[in-house]
């Protein structure tokens, strides 16, 4: 029941600001910015609202003890992580069906506006690693025998909520590995470093891409480039994750002594 307790209520959050903030104050005063605006606004207030919620009610528990292990190894390569899967993730999606990006115009507008990536480069990131991976994970890992399960169940959730069909191939997979770190260390700070990275990189691919929604091919001209970047972000991928396993095993080691 408590994990469905936080689910809704980071649901709830979301969808109650957005009506509020859309419906109730007269945006049309602001013109053009009138339209994503009170979407930022809103982001922006569900995600302060949720961090209250979720610490008042002692749904995520913050403590200082992973950081003192000084674990800065782990926030660098998980960060590579994200950098090293930015092609990879957008190659698997392009292979899968094509699925209807129902928040495509929502998510250009806000990432173009100035403070968009206040909110989807910096708050989206902790709000959405208190609330899957440090309320619900924990609660999932605590009551399963398998933690794959928990990181499987935990990942299947994250890729709902974002209520688009076209990221959820990439919010699994995704939440996948920001479960692994999650299991491994028992600290939301190592996915928010990777989740911050990823959504940094779409910030930027919008903003300096004339089409950002383009397939690969046309992006790097042909198909022996696309396979060159698929083959250099492996380079990047692939030790980023052995390298972060081994850290993340180091940091476990230093906090038992």
């Amino acid at each position: 029941m408590d994990i469905a307790l936080y689910f809704f209520t980071f649901l709830t959050i979301q969808l109650l600001t957005q009506v509020g903030v859309t419906n109730l104050l007269p945006w049309t005063s602001w013109g053009v910015d009138g339209m994503v605006v009170p979407l930022i606004v809103s982001m922006a207030l569900s995600g302060a609202l949720t961090v209250f919620i979720f610490c008042r009610m002692g749904w995520c528990r913050v403590s200082p003890n992973w950081l003192r292990t000084r674990p800065w190894a782990v926030m660098i390569w998980s960060s590579m992580v994200a950098v090293g899967a930015i092609v990879p993730s957008i190659w698997l999606q392009e292979q899968l069906p094509q699925l209807p990006n129902l928040a495509a115009d929502e998510l250009n507008m806000i990432m173009k506006n100035r403070w968009g990536y206040v909110v989807i480069g910096l708050l989206v990131p902790m709000v959405e690693e208190m609330v899957f991976r440090g309320a619900i994970q924990r609660r999932l890992l605590e009551r399963m025998a398998q933690p794959w399960m928990a990181v499987v169940i935990g990942a299947m959730l994250f890729a709902l909520a974002h209520f688009n069909p076209a990221q959820l191939p990439h919010a699994f997979l995704v939440g996948l590995v920001l479960g692994w770190m999650y299991h491994r260390t028992g600290s939301i700070l190592p996915g928010v470093a990777l989740h911050w990275v990823n959504n940094s990189m779409a910030y930027v691919m919008v903003n300096i891409l004339p089409q950002p929604d383009e397939p690969l091919v046309l992006l790097f001209g042909s198909e022996e480039r696309v396979g060159l970047a698929l083959f250099f972000s492996g380079c990047i991928l692939v030790p980023s994750l052995l390298q972060l396993a081994n850290r993340m095993k180091r940091a476990e080691e230093n906090e038992k002594k």
